[in-house]
């Protein structure tokens, strides 16, 4: 089994935040799945064109400007458990699936 974590710097001027939401910007949840899928493809030392989402759950807002801390690890099943942290505070979690199209 493999395991990682990433550190990402929410850019403040992401193109996310005007739509969501004008007056309070978050990260929408796609965004935190986009991100994890990249740190996991570098951790697996490969792109992989598809995707499933196993299971998500998004537990705290992010704002701009935060810093993230993404953990992964790679389990026996072949799906990849994730975790994503503002300081202590739980923000994310779920598994990705590589799968064959």
């Amino acid at each position: 089994m493999q395991s990682a974590e990433y550190t990402w710097l929410v850019p403040a001027a992401h193109p996310a935040f005007p739509g969501h939401f004008p007056g309070r910007p978050i990260v929408p949840g796609v965004v935190l799945l986009d991100q994890a899928i990249l740190f996991t493809e570098s951790l697996l030392g490969k792109q992989v064109n598809h995707w499933q989402i196993g299971n998500a759950k998004f537990l705290g807002a992010v704002g701009p400007a935060e810093t993230l801390v993404f953990s992964l690890q790679t389990t026996p099943r072949g799906s990849i458990a994730f975790t994503v942290k503002s300081g202590a505070r739980d923000v994310a979690s779920g598994s990705l699936i590589p799968s064959v199209p």
